[in-house]
């Protein structure tokens, strides 16, 4: 049989393509035990992609080539006997501001696709590759991560697996987009202000936006150094914690990275008895839609969270976040601005040109508020150990509409889907986005917030919910 023959036959094998919509962790059980070759299910994979892709636009690169000779690799191990990873030939993608070897960076940008390609993967890359999984390619994104629609003018608009004719959500569109839509069980993405939150959110999976300084960043392209977070989207909870867990550890390559060993968190994900769990109210509970309230009090019956706190001064920390990030990303990109004003999405580059004005007064004020709403938060985690409020006020909306109406305004949507994610981001807590389906066609997620590096009380109470049955992943449409 010829090269070609066989990759056609190995990417009709119906088990391939049965385990790749499935569980990342059966998926990898199954090729330790020989059930099934890594390349038959890299190949369901590039199969599902080109047969899906063109209507989702998830993503910007297949690496194909790559991704079979990673795939081979696996498979002579394993016929040699060789221990396996975790994740052995779990197929992923990731954000295009990732460094993937010999692609180059794009950040979302037409100005990043002329850079040299990357001479080594980036360090989240590295360490899945480590624990098996086999790399697929390039994800799309909102323009240097400066967005929460998933729409890219460069690349096409990254859609939703429930309903394309809405968005994927932003930055990470494209990593929502090819989990919640099956083309790979896992990806990764960015979260500055919610761009990981969101997408999940809006394409029904679940989404890990860790402690800041909790996983390297290095050899990825920044947005706001002192408020990017990466992170892992999966279609379950175990499958989450474990891509968390096989990310983890140090980096002398990132000198933001905090000295703090790895702490697994899937050996503990079924022991959640006992989390003390509050909603969040005040700002929290105001301004979104029916269906983000339902879903935290679905979230909350099931987690027995019965008391309501609040946090002070929410919407001046999120007025702080937009100081910040404005002025941070403007000083980054000022020589961009210069060079090419002209290749730049329009709407970002007045959003960094309004950066580049700011005050510095305004800043220190914003960085000196961010410390004191910090110290706010930590007073509430002394008493709870996972906080619910919503993750966007909204389902997805659709694709290219730049109003709704919430609480009874009349508000850009652009802005305005991150006012519940981006408070959290500001101060670096780690956060699961679960989503929790309702009588609405279309997903919405709570985000479950921790305390500093207590990434394992989110997924446990994610667990909870999942195991409940009010926190799932829907099957996309597409």
């Amino acid at each position: 049989m010829s090269a070609q023959a066989e990759a056609e036959a190995a990417a009709l094998d119906p088990l391939a393509a049965e385990l790749l919509a499935g569980p990342a962790l059966a998926l990898a059980a199954a090729i330790r035990a020989g059930r099934v070759s890594a390349r038959a299910v890299t190949e369901a994979a590039l199969a599902r992609i080109a047969a899906v892709d063109p209507v989702l636009h998830a993503f910007t690169d297949v690496t194909a080539a790559r991704a079979r000779a990673e795939a081979d690799a696996i498979d002579a191990a394993r016929a040699a006997g060789a221990t396996l990873g975790p994740l052995a030939g779990v197929p992923f993608a990731v954000k295009n501001l990732f460094d993937i070897e010999g692609l180059p960076t794009r950040a979302g940008s037409r100005i990043n696709r002329d850079r040299p390609p990357a001479a080594r993967d980036a360090a989240l890359v590295e360490r899945l590759g480590a624990a098996g999984a086999v790399c697929l390619g390039a994800l799309n994104m909102g323009e240097y991560a400066y967005d929460f629609t998933g729409e890219n003018v460069h690349d096409d608009h990254s859609r939703n697996p429930h309903d394309p004719a809405r968005m994927a959500g932003g930055s990470s569109g494209g990593s929502g987009a090819a989990v919640g839509g099956k083309l790979v069980p896992l990806s990764l993405g960015s979260d500055t202000n919610g761009s990981i939150r969101v997408p999940s959110s809006f394409c029904g999976i679940f989404g890990l936006k860790p402690t800041y300084g909790r996983l390297s960043r290095a050899r990825s392209f920044p947005f706001v150094a002192s408020l990017d977070h990466l992170g892992p989207f999966a279609r379950n909870v175990a499958d989450l914690a474990a891509t968390y867990d096989a990310l983890t550890g140090p980096d002398p390559d990132d000198p933001a990275l905090a000295d703090r060993p790895a702490a697994p968190t899937l050996p503990g994900l079924e022991a959640a008895g006992g989390l003390r769990v509050a909603v969040l109210g005040g700002w929290f509970a105001r301004q979104g839609t029916p269906q983000a309230y339902d879903a935290v009090a679905r979230a909350a019956a099931a987690l027995g969270a019965s008391r309501t706190v609040e946090l002070p001064e929410v919407e001046r920390a999120r007025a702080a976040a937009y100081i910040i990030t404005m002025a941070e990303g403007a000083s980054l990109h000022l020589d961009r601005l210069r060079a090419r004003p002209g290749d730049f999405d329009p709407a970002v580059r007045e959003r960094l040109l309004a950066g580049a004005v700011l005050p510095g007064a305004l800043i220190d004020k914003a960085q000196k508020f961010r410390r004191w709403f910090h110290d706010r938060a930590l007073e509430l985690f002394a008493e709870w150990d996972v906080l619910i409020a919503p993750a966007t006020p909204v389902p997805a909306p659709r694709g290219g509409q730049t109003t709704f109406v919430l609480d009874g305004r009349e508000m850009l949507v652009r802005p305005n889907i991150g006012i519940y994610t981006q408070p959290i981001s500001f101060i670096g807590l780690p956060v699961v986005a679960a989503p929790v389906p309702g009588g609405e066609r279309l997903p919405i997620a709570v985000q479950l917030i921790a305390a500093p590096w207590r990434e394992d009380a989110a997924l446990k109470a994610a667990r909870v919910l999942e195991a409940a049955g009010v926190a799932f992943a829907p099957e996309p449409a597409v």
